[in-house]
């Protein structure tokens, strides 16, 4: 986890990569590839997407062609993050936690103040007229993981950086895209992530036919492919067909 946080990587993207290992005691003098090349989701390079699938936010600034992008903190298996397109409505610093009906219980209150024990961190970017938003967190090792109910969280360095990029009105579009295909210089990459909401009854199936949509399957090494989606490490991966 502080590995993770030391190059503004989510908890799952190195684990990921390296499933067998203790996440808490990595083995000493061990050498890590750092995942630090993405497939932009396939979308509109506008404002913010989000890709629930590889729990990854992307800010386009259409203006000056660049786009950054951020770990993320999602809804759990139970609290799904929900997909759509929204506008920022709201923008808020040191915000008060109105606190859902199913945790007032827990927490014996129906709203926190701001302070260091507040889940969503000293700022919030509200999604139009729904209760979820992007905001930080008090714990920054929960980013990289399927921990809240419903909202987006990012590490505190990272949503201060976005709360000051971002107006009221900025699109917001979050989507569910565990299997990117990519181009750059004439090569074909292929990016699979995890299905981690089950949202997909075969995840091969679905590679194979976004392969089928692009009409670039002939274009393709197919044996590459098929283990990239057994994998599902979330490493680009080239695939082009090699002609002699």
């Amino acid at each position: 986890m502080d590995i993770a946080k030391q190059y503004d990587l989510g908890f799952n993207e190195i684990q990921d990569l390296y499933p067998q290992q203790d996440p808490w005691i990595p083995p000493e003098g061990m050498a890590l590839i750092i995942p630090s090349q993405w497939i932009l989701p396939e979308t509109e390079m506008e404002g913010i997407v989000i890709n629930v699938a590889e729990l990854r936010l992307y800010y386009f600034m259409k203006r000056i062609k660049m786009v950054i992008a951020f770990p993320i903190g999602i809804g759990d298996r139970g609290s799904h993050t929900p997909l759509g397109t929204f506008r920022i409505k709201a923008k808020r610093i040191r915000p008060t936690w109105f606190i859902p009906a199913s945790l007032q219980e827990k927490y014996g209150d129906k709203t926190m103040l701001p302070g260091p024990d507040n889940p969503l961190g000293d700022h919030w970017i509200g999604l139009g007229d729904s209760p979820y938003g992007i905001h930080g967190t008090d714990i920054p090792w929960s980013v990289g993981r399927l921990v809240t109910h419903g909202c987006i969280r990012l590490y505190p360095e990272d949503i201060r950086q976005l709360f000051d990029l971002v107006k009221p009105g900025t699109r917001v579009e979050i989507l569910y895209e565990p299997v990117k295909l990519g181009f750059l210089s004439g090569r074909i990459y292929v990016e699979v992530h995890k299905d981690i909401y089950n949202r997909i009854e075969d995840l091969v199936e679905y590679g194979y036919r976004r392969l089928e949509e692009k009409k670039i399957i002939q274009r393709v090494d197919l044996e590459k492919f098929r283990r990239a989606l057994d994998r599902r490490d979330g490493l680009p991966v080239d695939i082009t067909l090699y002609n002699p």
